[in-house]
């Protein structure tokens, strides 16, 4: 059997691809692949592993021999499903194996913002501390969680994961109904409600065309003066240049944000040059430990493996 994996970098070093090769000796593997690259890499293959790589209508059509497609990602967005199910070609992606990554990169990225530590440790190394009249320094402002509600959008796996911990530091969970939607649950609060009540938000919802730029200035300027939020889901969801107008006008107390709507940001954004202290710019690191890094490349074999026995595992189409 053909296999590829197109862009295998992307899963970082030192992970053991034992469970993909058992299923897949001869397992081509390519650190990554340009778009002029990914119909000839497909060409033969039947089956094709990739995280970011998009896989057109045009390329799956040329593409007669491919069977299976296995996304390393719960994504689905840079694979055209419509033409994969009308080709015949089985779907499958990878679902919780990076929750415990995400849950601690926001309450790492919450406890930063919250207690102030990056202001702390730079005003500590720059002689500060030495110099202080006293024996602690209370310059920045430190807010206990416990004293705050959270507001969740997004309550799959990992919106309920966040949920549980921040129950465990004492905060206050409020969950949203979809945005939009007409109806709310009785264990859900509108969308609108949520924006006035939350202390802070954290996003974990999908991209679609009732989410992207679901923050916009209008949504923004509905959210607490003091407020935090927290994007680990997807870039575009935010309006970048909003945010950056909030964050520097003291609208919000902060923001940290683990994607942007273009990856990497080769065009640059408006958060990338922002410098004030109130914002923490990772780049898509929140799912990426190194168990959960494994976890992905587990779940992959497993996935196929299924597939191979006749089963459906995590289908997609």
């Amino acid at each position: 059997m053909n296999a590829v994996f197109l862009d295998y970098a992307t899963m970082g070093p030192d992970l053991d691809l034992q469970p993909l090769r058992a299923l897949f000796p001869e397992l081509k593997l390519y650190d990554d692949t340009t778009d002029d690259e990914v119909a000839a890499r497909i060409a033969d293959s039947e089956f094709v592993f990739t995280n970011k790589i998009r896989l057109t209508n045009e390329l799956l059509l040329q593409a007669n021999n491919i069977r299976y497609i296995g996304l390393t990602a719960t994504g689905t967005d840079n694979i055209d499903l419509e033409t994969a199910k009308a080709q015949g070609i089985a779907v499958d992606n990878i679902r919780a194996y990076c929750t415990q990554s995400i849950v601690e990169h926001v309450f790492g990225t919450l406890l930063m913002l919250t207690h102030s530590l990056d202001r702390y440790n730079a005003s500590t190394r720059g002689g500060d501390w030495q110099t202080s009249n006293d024996f602690c320094m209370l310059t920045y402002p430190i807010r206990e969680l416990s004293a705050m509600t959270l507001g969740i959008i997004g309550y799959g796996a990992l919106g309920q994961g966040v949920t549980r911990i921040a129950r465990a530091f004492g905060m206050t969970v409020i969950v949203s109904a979809r945005p939009g939607s007409d109806s709310v649950a009785k264990d859900r609060v509108a969308f609108d409600e949520l924006l006035e009540q939350s202390d802070v938000i954290s996003l974990h919802c999908p991209l679609t065309d009732q989410t992207r730029k679901l923050f916009d200035r209008t949504t923004i300027a509905r959210m607490k003066p003091d407020a935090i939020l927290i994007n680990t889901a997807r870039g575009a969801l935010i309006d970048s240049a909003a945010l950056v107008d909030a964050l520097s006008s003291g609208h919000l107390a902060g923001a940290a944000v683990d994607v942007l709507s273009q990856e990497p940001p080769v065009d640059g954004d408006p958060l990338l040059d922002y410098d004030g202290e109130n914002l923490v710019v990772t780049p898509h690191i929140a799912w990426g430990t190194d168990q959960a890094r494994q976890n992905a490349i587990d779940e992959l074999a497993a996935n196929a493996a299924a597939f191979l026995a006749g089963q459906e595992r995590n289908r997609v189409v």
